[in-house]
């Protein structure tokens, strides 16, 4: 083992490639790789303490893929004496380290010392004023913000997502970004923004991570880690009001979806003129402008080229490959500039809260699968309207497929997928002006482009909802 990484430590990296595999947020699903290479940071509980305590630390996993590509995770590990029937789940293996001897590792989110050091780290920087170094990661901290008790408890929400969220309390959440990228990471980028600004559409932003690390050639690397924010402790999540909403259309099975009392399209036109309202910030606070005529023909290539690629891992999508194509080729022939800026990047029902005082927007660190570049880079806000539309898509058909396809439920769903995007339209138009009615092919390729990224996704990762964005791309081919 090297003195600054595990790059030798050819049975820990194995562990590690079977731990990453199994993990939801891991992007990798579906392509071979291997670890590469392990750079731990300093221990975040010190140097020096005796045998057969925990140890943790930050490691920042890099694999290499069959095709030559390479990404980066985090993995926070804590490192036990002995296994701990409790954290079975969140098992990495039994290792033999030079400093430690046999220990049992860990992911370090669910090991309390190492989460309640990361609250400490917070604390002393915003007590300080001064940013905090703890084990390699440095603490910043906003200055209006009013962080948790030290004495909270970080406990790790279960929901399925591509990082991982420990609550402090009643009062913060910590989102643990697990692939990482050099640079500014957009989510702390816009939330520290739209919280300067007084937005208050988002969850404040309170605090942040970052770490440098040594790459392969001793270069020094730099991230942002993670984000802390505050928790919005009796906010919904708009996926589930959203499916429950379907839900009650389908079990009365005779009724419209205005006539049932779950009827979601007023929440949905107030979503839309909240969407309205952050793309007007976005494009206040962050550097925007407009795509000339050959933009459209840049764009119309990198979505054929999405569309070649998936092809390959969804043999079904061959069917409308012609028909998409021409769909896309029509970007090419866009007669007036688009306005173009910062967006969200992966909007949607997911990334939404509704809470007392409205609907708030999480999560602005774009698509997981997309460099940081791409996620950085200036866009279409229709881009993040079709995102959401697609989501009415799904939350419709998820329920359908839960109930068992009939040609009734069908229609009624189809029914609750039009209403709810119409009212997401109308609201958003009420603020945003007629930005989606002035460029429908624009709207329609972002729409089929999101529909093939999740056809590949659900491919390698849920296959029994494939059908899902098939169908849609079906529809939205039937619209022409």
């Amino acid at each position: 083992m090297t003195a600054d990484g595990l790059d030798t430590f050819a049975d820990y990296r194995v562990l590690l490639a079977d731990f990453l595999a199994r993990r939801r947020w891991f992007a990798g699903k579906g392509r071979e790789f291997t670890v590469s290479r392990v750079a731990p940071l300093p221990w975040l509980d010190g140097a020096h303490r005796p045998p057969g305590h925990i140890r943790s630390r930050v490691e920042l996993v890099t694999v290499a893929f069959s095709d030559g590509t390479t990404d980066t995770y985090q993995v926070p590990v804590g490192y036990l004496p002995q296994s701990d029937p409790g954290l079975e789940h969140a098992l990495i293996g039994v290792v033999d380290l030079p400093d430690l001897g046999q220990v049992v590792a860990y992911d370090g989110v669910y090991v309390r010392e190492l989460t309640n050091g990361l609250l400490e780290g917070f604390i002393a920087t915003h007590e300080s004023s001064v940013v905090r170094e703890r084990g390699g990661v440095e603490f910043h901290t906003v200055e209006s913000g009013g962080l948790p008790d030290p004495s909270a408890v970080g406990s790790v929400m279960s929901a399925e997502q591509s990082n991982t969220s420990i609550v402090y309390g009643e009062s913060a959440i910590l989102k643990l970004f697990r692939r990482v990228s050099e640079g500014d990471n957009p989510d702390i980028e816009i939330h520290d923004a739209l919280t300067r600004a007084g937005f208050e559409n988002v969850a404040p932003l309170l605090g942040w991570l970052r770490g440098s690390w040594s790459g392969p050639g001793e270069e020094r690397r730099t991230a942002d880690l993670g984000m802390l924010q505050v928790f919005l402790r009796t906010a919904t999540d708009g996926w589930d009001l959203a499916l429950a909403s379907v839900r009650d259309l389908l079990d009365e099975g005779d009724l419209h979806p205005a006539e049932v009392g779950g009827d979601f399209a007023s929440e949905s036109e107030r979503l839309g003129v909240t969407v309205a309202a952050m793309h007007h910030e976005l494009a206040r606070l962050f550097p925007s402008g407009s795509a000339p005529e050959q933009d459209g023909a840049t764009l119309a290539g990198t979505m054929q080229a999405r569309l070649d690629d998936a092809v390959h891992v969804v043999p079904d999508l061959t069917s409308f490959r012609d028909r998409l194509g021409a769909r896309f080729e029509r970007l090419r022939r866009l007669s007036t500039p688009v306005p173009i800026q910062r967006v969200h990047g992966d909007l949607h029902l997911g990334q939404t809260l509704r809470t007392v005082k409205g609907w708030k927007l999480i999560d602005f660190e774009g698509e997981p699968g997309k460099t940081l570049a791409e996620r950085t880079s200036l866009s279409s806000p229709l881009r993040d309207v079709a995102g959401m539309l697609r989501s009415f898509d799904y939350a419709a058909g998820v329920t359908l497929q839960s109930f068992g396809v009939n040609a009734q439920l069908a229609y009624r769903a189809e029914e609750w997928n039009a209403r709810n995007r119409e009212a997401f339209l109308g609201g958003y138009g009420s603020v945003a002006g007629d930005d989606a009615a002035a460029h429908p092919d624009l709207l329609a390729a972002f729409e089929a482009d999101k529909a093939i990224y999740e056809a590949v996704y659900e491919t390698r990762n849920r296959p029994a909802w494939v059908g899902i964005p098939l169908h849609a791309i079906a529809r939205i081919m039937a619209e022409e």
